[in-house]
């Protein structure tokens, strides 16, 4: 898999690489150098096939240059211990499930399969990865929970104190292990600080490769690693549905920072069968609004109930106007922006709870909002939506009970995360307090010194 630089100024990149990398030099996000069909391999697969069939199929055209088919396999059944679900809501309208992973939250599919590409790769090349994370919460569970017991894999997670949810601090902070939470003293911004700093600290990082044979690497969100798999549920949800439907599949993304939309925009030049994309997002609607002015205006974020969609700058969007060529009028064409607000976000909850008996949480609840809106203007009633469900209703309990005024069944991995001891180590918010963490963990002292 050849990749490029959004940016155009770097060399190009094997995946292995990438996904190490992280960034390109440039600072540019990485991005396929050419589009491949996979009409045929799409229209193989079938309501029959299991998310491991899909997955290997999507992937081995991809990563065929990198590992051999017994390697994909292996990398793609490590990874998959769970998979989507599909739940029709009405003739018109469909959820993909996506947190039935190990922290309920669609993350699970990428930093799971980004895991296991790091463990084949680190176990052919004999050597260590530390991996350092700052997170606001979900980022750092799904980080956490993916790369818990990796060989060669240990991961160092900031995040601010007293500033995440008892849920996610308990699954960041209760596995152990190779797995390290930092509770640090301030902002998630400082956490953010401290990560980038350590990453520019070149004598720390001689110091980790002379000491252990560990180079530093991140799993962030932007990662080509953690994009490629989420384009797999796009392909999965449409070949469990080609055969059903009536008219044309069109799939709701709730949409943040617009990375889950773009792994659906990839499969869609690969030949994906999908006649539209709603990329759904709260007030913060930046893209939205670019859909209909052409013009990009990042701003600072507005809070919302469905805080994980609070962005006001998304950073995959520069991967989108690399795929559109820098065209709005081309993206606007397959890209349709509807915005939700709090209180319609609020009314969908619970009207779809009182009608079905079905809970959401509110990053579903905008794009079901978003899909019903789509699918009442003309022309569009044969039309059938996907919604992707992002997280389960468990994770948002306060704001699901006091919407619903009913309680969701909580899962058994939330459960026993609630249950177990936190295990965390308490910095403050400097480099010299992550660097004296790093160093007396990771480096044979003289080494280090």
């Amino acid at each position: 898999m050849k990749l490029k630089s959004t940016r155009g100024m770097a060399p190009e990149s094997n995946f292995i690489d990438a996904i190490f990398k992280g960034l390109a030099p440039d600072g540019g996000l990485y991005h396929p150098v050419e589009i491949k069909s996979l009409k045929s391999t799409f229209a193989r697969l079938s309501a029959d096939s299991s998310f491991i069939d899909v997955a290997k199929a999507v992937a081995l055209p991809w990563l065929s240059d990198e590992w051999d088919e017994a390697a994909i396999d292996r990398i793609v059944k490590r990874a998959f211990s769970f998979e989507p679900a599909l739940r029709k809501i009405d003739d018109n309208t469909s959820l993909l499930e996506l947190f039935h992973g190990p922290s309920s939250a669609f993350k699970d599919f990428g930093a799971c399969f980004l895991a296991s590409c790091m463990e084949e790769a680190l176990s052919c090349q004999q050597r260590r990865a530390l991996i350092l994370v700052a997170t606001s919460g979900d980022t750092g569970s799904a980080v956490a929970q993916a790369f818990h017991n990796k060989h060669n894999i240990d991961v160092v997670i900031l995040y601010p104190s007293g500033r995440v949810s008892l849920l996610q601090e308990k699954q960041l902070t209760t596995l152990g292990g190779n797995v390290h939470a930092l509770e640090v003293g301030g902002s998630f911004d400082d956490c953010q600080r401290m990560v980038k700093e350590a990453f520019q600290k070149k004598d720390l990082a001689d110091a980790l490769q002379q000491a252990s044979a560990i180079s530093l690497t991140s799993a962030n969100s932007i990662s080509i690693g953690r994009l490629l798999p989420q384009s797999f549920y796009y392909v999965y949800a449409y070949a469990k549905l080609k055969d059903e439907i009536d008219g044309d599949l069109v799939v709701c993304v709730p949409s943040g920072n617009f990375g889950n939309l773009t792994a659906g925009v990839y499969a869609w030049t690969w030949g994906l069968s999908v006649k539209e994309f709603i990329a759904a997002t709260n007030v913060n609607d930046v893209v939205p609004e670019y859909l209909k002015t052409e013009l990009y205006s990042p701003r600072a974020s507005v809070q919302t109930l469905s805080n994980a969609m609070d962005v006001g700058n998304p950073s995959n969007f520069e991967r989108l106007q690399a795929i559109f060529e820098n065209d709005a009028r081309k993206m606007a064409e397959i890209i349709k922006g509807e915005v939700v607000t709090d209180s319609q976000t609020r009314e969908t909850m619970a009207a779809l709870y009182k009608s079905s008996g079905v809970f959401v949480d509110p990053h579903t609840a905008v794009g079901l909002c978003a899909a019903a809106r789509y699918l009442g203007k003309d022309g569009r009633k044969k039309d059938h939506v996907v919604v992707l469900s992002t997280a389960h209703p468990a994770k948002f309990l306060e704001i699901v009970e006091e919407t619903t005024g009913a309680q969701p069944e909580i899962p058994a991995n939330i459960q026993k995360a609630l249950k177990l001891p936190k295990q965390s180590v308490k910095v403050p918010n400097t480099l010299e307090a992550l660097e004296e963490f790093l160093r007396n963990t990771f480096c044979i002292k003289q080494a280090c010194i």
